[in-house]
């Protein structure tokens, strides 16, 4: 919003110069009463009556709501949040996050569908509860078996038992009734090609209002990859995005978060990793609030840069089926995990009226199990076996 006013004498210049230079913060930043209250007050420094002053302040509203106002055109859908309070929030992180999210998925999904013929399902529901998400989903297409890139931005009260596990991890929340508010975002990319890694990825940012009226707040999130057939130039791309964008806010952020992804996708009864990792962190706040957002971010922006690479360098790979059928078998690896050892999916499934297709989105459309399946000495399909059991530093050569 930008607003010109041609004033004469030396005297009123300085005090527009001074007055501006004092409120300079509120223009374009705070909501549309904030412009309206700079607009007036500006008015009334420059000497204009009070009727000339509420009518630049009317003007200012028309501006805001011409040029400030959210831009939804681009997204899936509309957003889960009403579009008005929006608007009047976009300095709050809860907008800041539920706008992220909107935007990395409909970028996600546009550069996917450049690689498959059918059209993404966009489903967007409500949780009875409060909140509800946008499901985009792709299921039997020509590129990926399934593709599915969820949001949601849910609120309400914490169950008592989730409460209780949140009291043990960070132990300074204060109350048995305690409402909450999560907006995230989660990816689980299935492609038909073996020779194209399944992809999976969420960030997300979590707030709470303890009985003292506190407000407890942190992110989590991470991005892994898993492929069927090792290419170790894909997983180096892969880590180099990833350790990038981390070094950009704290350099000691991927070395620490690579140790946790590598740990956190460990399948203690197969004693293998999931795949060739990628990061992972929760309860994320040292960067204060902004800052860890704006890690998240950067983060979540290096998605598509990280990913659709892989997928244009092998969509027309040729295969056959001894391919196939190790693909399957790997992706049933992908299924014992996710329903056994996630932390998302159990918790989804342990909280009340959520939404179970979308909790189970992430699985395969097809898996296989096989007794005694041993890969052949010297085979690719064994290669891919030795990273599994030992995880490798990919990006320790990126200089």
């Amino acid at each position: 919003m930008y607003l010109f006013v041609i004033v004469s004498g030396i005297k009123r210049t300085r005090i527009l110069s001074n007055y501006c230079r004092i409120r300079f913060f509120a223009t374009g930043q705070g909501s549309k009463q904030t412009s309206r209250q700079f607009i007036r007050g500006l008015a009334s420094c420059l000497g204009f009556s009070g009727g000339l002053a509420a009518a630049l302040g009317i003007f200012s509203m028309q501006a805001a709501t011409v040029n400030d106002d959210i831009d939804t055109s681009k997204f899936m859908a509309e957003p889960v949040t009403e579009l008005e309070k929006l608007n009047e929030s976009q300095d709050e992180m809860r907008t800041k996050m539920e706008l992220l999210i909107l935007k990395i998925q409909a970028d996600l999904c546009k550069n996917l569908q450049a690689y498959d013929e059918k059209k993404f399902v966009v489903d967007k529901w409500t949780r009875q509860k409060g909140g509800g998400g946008i499901s985009c989903v792709i299921q039997n297409g020509t590129g990926f078996e399934k593709a599915a890139v969820l949001i949601s931005v849910v609120h309400g009260q914490l169950t008592q038992s989730a409460i209780k596990r949140m009291k043990s991890r960070r132990g300074n929340i204060k109350g048995d009734v305690v409402p909450f508010f999560a907006a995230g975002i989660s990816s689980v990319i299935h492609p038909r090609n073996p020779m194209i890694p399944t992809f999976h990825f969420n960030y997300r940012y979590f707030e709470i209002i303890d009985e003292d009226g506190e407000r407890h707040w942190w992110f989590g999130g991470g991005s892994d990859l898993t492929p069927y057939y090792l290419d170790v130039a894909d997983a180096k791309h892969f880590h180099k995005i990833l350790k990038r964008a981390c070094d950009m806010h704290n350099p000691a952020f991927y070395p620490k978060f690579k140790k946790w992804c590598d740990k956190y996708f460990y399948i203690p009864h197969r004693n293998e990793c999931r795949g060739v990792g990628g990061i992972f962190f929760d309860d994320l706040e040292s960067l204060g609030h902004q800052g860890t957002f704006e890690f998240v971010k950067t983060c979540a922006e290096s998605v598509v840069p990280s990913y659709i690479p892989i997928v244009k360098k092998h969509i027309n790979d040729g295969y056959g089926y001894a391919e196939r059928q190790w693909q399957l078998l790997r992706r049933g690896r992908y299924v014992e995990f996710n329903l056994v050892y996630d932390r998302g999916t159990k918790f989804g499934l342990a909280t009340p009226e959520a939404r179970i297709e979308s909790i189970l989105a992430s699985l395969p459309l097809v898996a296989r199990w096989e007794y005694m399946n041993s890969p052949s000495p010297g085979s690719k399909e064994e290669e891919l076996m030795q990273v599994l059991l030992e995880p490798k530093d990919w990006a320790e050569d990126e200089d």
